[in-house]
């Protein structure tokens, strides 16, 4: 039954589906999606949202400032249907008993032909999608595996590399966060003694037990794809090394324990095809020798030896590792594609790659992209409804 919160009528959803829609009388799965309108908007038609991650749920909705950016510009023209893909949020999640063979189920894929179980019981028509960072990836996916569903799709950040292999894109973003350590330490200088006297310590302990080790310091180069990254990664090392605070925020930064996916999955996301036998560990450049040099979205086998929570998963981690992968997208139907669609593509992003991207662009039919440097990886959040509005436009021919 639809519910009111002040402003919006939310409807909640649980979906029964098949683990491996290969086989539809196998496990069914539960995946969780939240209806979002007007009151009076009912009526309108559906848009998708597909998170970030891979391994992230959807964001809950308000009407207050904390609410997703984007929002109420979808809620002018949409319904919008916000997804937790399996295994987060309120869908069935993954647990350290799942095996390879169970967890190979939870990439784009399968989150494409979640959607179109769900759209299909919905009684739906095709709809719309918007998909941000990682949830772009699986807008690609889509359009590669079943259009027909789709009547128009909007990216923010997510145009991903088809046909590359994962190799490419570490190189490719290992780069790209060798500039971003550059300018950092060139805003704050002192912070590179900062850094390499943590590398020295031995005997800092985070809250949850786990030592913290040269590598876990390096992963806050995380916070530098996001527009105030830079700051935030200052004044945490601003902090006494030995303070509560200190601990409590590195941990915050760098911890996977609530969504375990994203360390798991996370290279075999990229992995169009092919094994990724630990691209990052393989391909890091010699450059990173420097200890004070932050990684970025790098995730590498020590965080399974590291990380006490995620430490269940290693011995599967390592075998998806090995897994050779089937193909993610299907670059000849997305020559052909009938889908109108605009991508938000950001000429320095750390986390995908803009040359990757503009190859992807070019690829898919009919597809605008919008090229700029406005924004971080970040800017749906921070500027949604210009964002938004705008590919809306682009979609349908109207800027």
């Amino acid at each position: 039954m639809p519910f009111n919160t002040p402003g919006l009528l939310l409807t909640e959803h649980e979906f029964q589906v098949p683990l491996d829609h290969a086989d539809p009388g196998g496990e069914q799965i539960s995946v969780f999606a939240r209806e979002v309108a007007d009151p009076g908007g009912l009526d309108r038609p559906f848009l998708v949202f597909l998170e970030g991650g891979p391994g992230f749920e959807a964001p809950r909705p308000t009407r207050h400032p904390s609410s997703p950016g984007w929002l109420d510009r979808a809620l002018e023209d949409f319904r919008v249907l916000m997804l937790d893909q399996r295994g987060t949020g309120r869908s069935s999640p993954i647990g350290p008993g799942d095996g390879a063979d169970r967890l190979a189920h939870f990439r784009a894929d399968s989150i494409v032909r979640d959607a179109e179980h769900i759209r299909r019981e919905l009684g739906s028509e095709p709809w719309s999608v918007l998909g941000q960072s990682y949830g772009g990836f699986c807008v690609v996916t889509y359009l590669s595996q079943a259009p027909e569903g789709l009547r128009e799709a909007f990216l923010t950040g997510g145009l991903a590399p088809v046909g590359r292999h994962v190799d490419d894109v570490y190189r490719a973003t290992f780069a790209r966060m060798l500039e971003r350590n550059r300018r950092y330490y060139e805003r704050y200088p002192a912070d590179r003694e900062r850094v390499r006297a943590l590398h020295e310590r031995d005997n800092l302990v985070l809250p949850g037990g786990d030592r913290l080790t040269p590598r876990r310091v390096r992963q806050l180069g995380l916070l530098l794809g996001r527009a105030d990254g830079a700051e935030r990664l200052h004044y945490i090392l601003e902090l006494p090394t030995d303070s509560p605070a200190f601990l409590h925020d590195v941990e915050t930064h760098t911890a996977w324990a609530r969504n375990p996916i994203y360390a798991v999955l996370h290279e075999a996301c990229y992995a169009d095809g092919g094994s990724t036998r630990w691209s990052a560990r393989r391909t890091l450049p010699p450059e990173f020798e420097a200890p004070e040099l932050f990684t970025g979205e790098h995730v590498f086998p020590e965080v399974f030896d590291e990380d006490a929570a995620l430490a269940p998963f290693r011995d599967v981690a390592h075998e998806l590792a090995e897994r050779d992968w089937p193909r993610l997208y299907d670059a000849d139907r997305l020559r052909e594609n009938e889908v109108p669609a605009a991508a938000l593509v950001y000429a320095d992003d750390v986390y995908v790659e803009r040359e990757f991207s503009e190859e992807t662009a070019g690829m898919i039919r009919g597809l605008r992209p919008w090229l700029t440097n406005e924004y971080e990886h970040d800017g749906l959040r921070l500027d949604g409804g210009r964002i938004l509005g705008r590919l809306i436009a682009l979609a349908r021919g109207l800027a």
